[in-house]
């Protein structure tokens, strides 16, 4: 909750949103799940499983009829309606690109103040001309356009007006520390998945998508064991006392890929895929690790880049050491040489010399993890998030100078 804070009554127009697994929806949700109960709507697309989400929401939420929400007239009308009936008078857009472009129609029909907020596509949309375009029309009408890191300010800012550009605050997502601790549940992670006690282990918790890099551990991975061959950790099982085991957690298109990958690569008795995992069990996950690495990476020049990395974060929030890519707003989630290292998403063997010192160095790991640990409980928890997003939501409009006056809106 947010305190004491008076807030207006919000209407987030969104297309990422739970039951629709991934970074944004999750991002978006835990903001909605923030404000005090009646000051916000959410209406976002229909998904499978919508219903029964929605049931166990402590807020409205209004689905559009299909399963993407796109800047047209019918969801324009759907979205006026809400802010009419809810008596809302501030809009926040969950991805500000493209839904942003209703912003115009929306102060037409009553908000007062419009919020977007951006995450690592827009980075894309600034990239493009013909986007960039409609990326800086979105900024125009915005009171606030939020940016989740350096990296993506500089690239945000480049295509929007300097009035624009000035407006832009940073909100990036938190961690909550409650549940994303030491001790969540690890232990009947490896026993379920047949890891014996004090096997180290590298887990990864990622979609499974080139970008997020799995393929570069898996071949990372036979220089990783080679390398503490002589170390007295490397066995000759999976089950033997030692041996290190790579662990990937989640699904997505390009998982068959992967484990042909593993096959290639002869380990195939030292990987496991854990498969697709709900969010609630996902700590105990992270808490069976005993590295945590995602080398994401930079790819379709630039237009498909990492915007934070939040498993980094929610790593560090249970005590891991971790290893990142060098895409986008990653190096953000990691302190390099304190809670862990970034590294480049495409190199292997970099990516096994920082896993063979982390595995080969246990106090250094943990004392590592335990800085981690720190600087999420001082500066990534949840309620610190919620209490600038407050302030952003509760900043009168006028202060911002992005109004434009009526007569100066199009009425597209």
């Amino acid at each position: 909750m947010l305190g004491e804070t008076v807030l207006p009554r919000v209407l987030i127009v969104t297309n990422d949103f739970p039951p629709r697994s991934g970074g944004i929806q999750s991002f978006v949700h835990a903001l909605a799940t923030r404000l005090p109960a009646g000051t916000v709507v959410v209406y976002a697309p229909d998904w499978p499983g919508a219903a029964e989400f929605d049931a166990r929401q402590p807020f409205p939420v209004i689905r559009h009829p299909r399963s993407l929400m796109l800047p047209l007239p019918g969801t324009a009308r759907r979205a006026k309606g809400l802010l009419a009936e809810y008596d809302c008078d501030t809009v926040v857009f969950g991805a500000a690109a493209p839904l942003g472009l209703l912003a115009p129609a929306l102060r037409r029909a009553g908000a007062s103040r419009v919020i977007a907020l951006t995450h690592g596509h827009e980075a894309g949309w600034a990239a493009l001309p013909g986007a960039r375009g409609l990326l800086r029309k979105i900024g125009e009408y915005c009171d606030v356009v939020t940016y989740l890191g350096e990296y993506f300010r500089i690239r945000l800012a480049r295509a929007m007006s300097p009035p624009a550009a000035a407006r832009m605050v940073r909100l990036a997502p938190g961690v909550d520390t409650e549940t994303f601790r030491p001790g969540a549940g690890g232990a009947a992670v490896r026993q379920r998945l047949g890891i014996e006690p004090g096997v180290p282990v590298v887990v990864c918790v990622s979609r499974m998508v080139p970008r997020k890099g799995q393929d570069t551990l898996i071949r990372a991975w036979p220089r990783v064991l080679a390398g503490l061959a002589g170390t007295g950790l490397a066995g000759t099982g999976l089950a033997s006392a030692g041996r290190p085991v790579l662990m990937l957690v989640g699904a997505g298109p390009y998982g068959p890929a992967l484990r042909r990958l593993v096959r290639r690569c002869g380990v195939t008795g030292s990987v496991v895929f854990a498969g697709q995992v709900p969010w609630a069990e996902l700590p105990a996950y992270y808490d069976a690790g005993t590295v945590f690495a995602m080398p994401c990476r930079t790819r379709r020049l630039g237009l498909d880049v990492e915007g934070l990395g939040i498993v980094y974060l929610e790593a560090s929030a249970t005590g891991l050491p971790v290893i990142g890519g060098d895409s986008g707003g990653a190096p953000d989630a990691i302190l390099p040489g304190e809670t862990g290292y970034v590294v480049g998403g495409d190199d292997a063997s970099e990516l096994a010399s920082r896993l063979i010192q982390l595995l080969s160095d246990p106090v250094g790991a943990a004392d590592m993890g335990a800085k981690g640990l720190a600087w999420v409980d001082r500066d990534w928890r949840w309620d610190l998030v919620a209490r600038r997003f407050a302030e952003i939501l509760a900043r009168p409009a006028t202060e911002s100078g992005a109004v434009r006056s009526r007569s100066q809106e199009p009425q597209a």
